[in-house]
């Protein structure tokens, strides 16, 4: 059986640890803005570390929310304010996270159409249209991580 935690401590404990994914995920934003896909990767482990420590301290608040109203009435609010820059926070590392992720399959879709294009013989349809690749000249397109 565990101790249920002192409502100021929980509180403390839930906003350091929402400031440390904050900082974290802003270095990785700033990394992948960089084009530094291998620093920002790094930062996963950490990451996930820092949400099973958010998920465990948000619980701890829901057990203790009666009590917390009660001892500190204002912690609820101050807490809500927390997780909007929070939310704020992750909104934006999720957009740059999406567009770094846009940019590099629309990269590799040309690079594979290019592929295909030269791969393929140049030849004409009886309109006298250039005739698009054959499904036969495609061929699986592999990439290697290593730099």
């Amino acid at each position: 059986m565990t101790a249920t935690p002192q409502p100021q401590s929980a509180v403390a404990n839930l906003s350091a640890v929402m400031d440390a994914i904050v900082h974290i995920v802003e270095q990785e934003t700033s990394l992948v803005r960089a084009g530094k896909l291998a620093e920002a990767s790094r930062l996963e482990v950490a990451k996930t570390d820092l949400a099973n420590r958010y998920y465990m301290s948000a619980a701890k608040i829901d057990e203790i929310r009666s009590q917390l109203s009660d001892v500190q009435p204002d912690a609820l609010d101050y807490l809500q304010r927390k997780h909007s820059e929070f939310h704020a926070a992750l909104q934006m590392n999720l957009t740059v996270l999406a567009t770094a992720h846009a940019v590099s399959e629309g990269i590799v879709r040309g690079v594979w159409d290019e592929l295909v294009r030269k791969a393929s013989p140049s030849t004409y349809s009886a309109s006298g249209r250039p005739n698009g690749p054959s499904a036969s000249a495609s061929q699986p397109l592999a990439v290697s991580r290593v730099l």
